[in-house]
């Protein structure tokens, strides 16, 4: 089957979709799918198959937001039940960053004129890209109208001409990727499921997300086979707390919280490494003592979480990581302060002696289960009430309900003397990496060089293993074995109860992925701006010939 890419109605479409303002967590979701939804619903396949158009609701959503299934079936061999799946999230970051250009923010053509007036007082590089007139600025066109324009002008293309084309396109337009990626992890169940009832015979899971330099300089193009995943350890750290006038009498929990983030934070010993490619290293995200009152009490708790990047490591391997760095901290934080009194001793000449306090390092499901030993099951019941009353809490969010749930569990707990607890705050992306070790692996790989070689570009394009930016890419695939995930569950407090993960189905659909986007710079920030020329007549190609290469394969 040929078809015809073209440039001129794929940017159409990308300004079409970013005119409808769409940022995350609120009512703007809705409209943008309602965009996506209309868009297809104008075809002809849709109208005679509108069974083929479904809207998946985002459970107990404030917001009432849908994400879209729409599945396009071919009819030149019915016995090819192939099937390609597409995603893209149609929401976006937020737009306060405009300042007085907030209203210009999503129309793409205004808002380049309009940075165009000032340009001087921008960075020279984005001077540059607007003098070139190769680019579209806009809230969205970037990350990621235009990768869903990609995919909504190949269906169209290919509505056209069914007769001729063999196999079955899934495209998913996701709400919330940006927040919490409430869309796709409602979407995975209904995946599996099409899956069971259609026979269908998934190859692999294409992503059309943003694409951009990794360096300043850089001039490659990137293919992404495979996606970062993350998780986010969290430390809850009891101390002793004292009078500022006894400052040797407690343990501040602060000071072992600063030196968990001065061994963690930015340490490339905890990159994870893979085929020479290399995650972030891990990063802090919240740091806080939990004292609610001003006094001259020390504090009691502190706590903190980071973001960790992997390509190889799993939640059991992280958690033990963790449990490394945090009685190394611990022991570090008691000599210091075991120096520090000895020196004052002797400063005051008072005699000295050793602090009592001892190193103790323990995850969650540790604390749990000393804690179930001591009440039985009197604190599955005490537990189950705390939970009802935070769940109906709308200020509580998925982060907060964790952090909540180790506090209780560790006021419950006879033993107050000061202690590490390690545990996973949400959410969790799993890494995907595609080794060509099974025969999906090796289609998907042979499928993306036979696109890449036959496209004819002046852009160097190169091949990765791990699209670098969180996505949700992340949720085609899961780990399966039992450590990894025993380790996830038992030790994200709220699994299951606060956040859902549809993990088994993760497990079931097991797909390797790839990512093909558009090219662009600054997503997240007011010059957001996507690349015409690699996004409007490169990517899509590439996209197209990918998708045709796992259909016939």
């Amino acid at each position: 089957m040929n078809i015809t890419m073209s440039p001129e109605r794929i940017e159409e479409i990308t300004v079409m979709l970013t005119r409808q303002r769409s940022v995350t967590e609120t009512i703007e979701e809705q409209l943008v799918t309602e965009k996506v939804t209309h868009f297809f619903k104008e075809l002809d396949y849709f109208q005679q198959n509108p069974e083929d158009l479904m809207t998946i609701q985002a459970p107990n959503d404030p917001w009432g937001r849908k994400s879209l299934i729409s599945i396009l079936r071919g009819k030149k061999d019915p016995q090819n039940n192939k099937t390609v799946i597409l995603i893209g999230h149609t929401d976006t970051v937020g737009i306060s960053d405009y300042g007085d250009l907030r209203d210009f923010a999503h129309l793409p053509y205004e808002i380049t004129e309009k940075l165009r007036e000032r340009k001087d007082q921008l960075p020279e590089e984005v001077q540059i890209d607007l003098d070139s007139g190769d680019y579209l600025f806009g809230r969205g066109i970037f990350d990621m109208k235009a990768g869903n324009a990609i995919i909504m002008h190949l269906m169209e293309e290919i509505e056209k001409d069914l007769e001729n084309f063999s196999g079955t396109i899934i495209y998913c337009a996701v709400c919330d990727e940006e927040a919490n990626s409430v869309g796709m992890r409602s979407c995975v169940p209904e995946l599996v499921r099409l899956r069971e009832e259609n026979g269908f015979d998934y190859t692999a899971l294409i992503n059309t997300d943003y694409m951009t330099s990794e360096y300043p300089g850089d001039q490659n193009k990137y293919v992404y086979v495979g996606t970062v995943g993350k998780l986010m350890p969290s430390f809850y750290v009891v101390g002793k707390e004292t009078h500022v006038g006894e400052a040797f009498k407690g343990l501040d929990p602060n000071q072992v919280v600063a030196e968990l983030t001065r061994k963690i934070n930015l340490n490339t010993d905890l990159c994870d490494i893979v085929e020479g490619e290399v995650t972030l290293p891990p990063m802090s995200l919240k740091q806080q003592d939990l004292k609610p009152e001003y006094s001259v009490q020390t504090a009691k708790t502190a706590h903190a979480f980071y973001n960790f990047a992997t390509h190889y490591s799993t939640p059991d391997m992280v958690l033990e990581k963790m449990r490394g760095v945090a009685i190394e901290a611990f022991d570090a934080v008691l000599k210091d302060v075991n120096t520090q009194y000895e020196k004052y001793s002797q400063m005051t000449n008072r005699a000295f002696e050793q602090l009592p306090f001892k190193t103790k390092v323990m995850t969650y499901s540790e604390l749990y289960a000393a804690v179930r030993e001591e009440k039985g099951a009197e604190l599955d019941e005490q537990f189950e009430s705390a939970r009802k009353k935070w769940l109906i809490d709308d200020s509580i969010d998925d982060r907060d309900y964790a952090l909540k749930e180790v506090e209780w569990l560790q006021t419950m707990w006879t033993n107050q003397e000061p202690v590490i607890l390690i545990y996973f705050t949400p959410p969790y992306y799993p890494h995907i990496y595609v080794e060509g070790k099974t025969n999906q692996e090796k289609v998907l790989l042979e499928a993306v060089k036979e696109a890449v070689d036959t496209t004819e570009t002046e852009y160097q394009l190169v091949y990765k293993k791990f699209f670098p930016y969180i996505s949700d890419l992340s949720y085609a695939a899961a780990p399966r074995e039992a450590d990894a995930v025993d380790a996830l569950k038992l030790n994200m407090p709220g699994f299951g109860v606060k956040y859902s993960l549809p993990l088994e189905e993760m497990q079931q659909l097991q797909l390797p992925v790839v990512d093909i986007g558009p090219f662009g710079k600054d997503s997240h920030k007011f010059t957001e701006r996507l690349e015409k020329t690699y996004s409007f007549n490169v990517a899509p190609i590439l996209v197209q010939k990918t998708v045709f290469n796992l259909l016939d394969s």
